[in-house]
């Protein structure tokens, strides 16, 4: 049996998010709003809000039990310095704790991570079989053949 550990991070990501697509639902806020301080615009993509919720529940799975903070933390980046004398070096900014925290709520809701008190979020037992049916789809359908013994 695959886990999601035996498949590259992108495809398992890819595919969970064309699952999670149909089952959570994108706010209207969420067109406009952008994933950090140090962007510019909001997200372009199509499915940026499945993607970034498959991409959460990875690392709630991976990481778990973690918290709000820390996952805007990584999905941070560097924010420009001051352009006045170009002297001030980029400044760390974390992301979009709003988007996160809405979309651990779906998930929530769907029964796929759970609240562990004072700890933060950690996966679901439903949210782990999800995870390893998925990884297991993405290697049978992957034609790469260094990932075959994990088959």
């Amino acid at each position: 049996m695959a886990t999601m550990y035996d498949v590259p991070a992108d495809d398992l990501i890819e595919a969970l998010a064309e699952d999670l697509e149909d089952r959570l639902d994108e706010p209207d806020w969420g067109q406009f709003a952008k994933t950090g301080v140090d962007r510019e615009l909001p997200p372009e993509q199509e499915d940026f809000w499945a993607t970034r919720a498959a991409s959460l529940l990875r690392k709630v799975a991976d990481r778990g039990p973690i918290g709000v903070e820390r996952l805007s933390t990584e999905y941070g980046g560097t924010k420009g310095g001051t352009n006045r004398y170009r002297v001030a070096p980029d400044r760390r900014a974390d992301g979009s704790k709003n988007v996160i925290r809405t979309i651990l709520q779906q998930l929530e809701e769907e029964d796929l991570v759970e609240t562990a008190e004072g700890e933060g979020r950690r996966i679901t037992a439903d949210g782990r079989s999800l995870l390893d049916d998925t990884a297991g789809q993405v290697l049978e359908e992957l034609d790469r053949p260094e990932l075959e013994r994990y088959a």
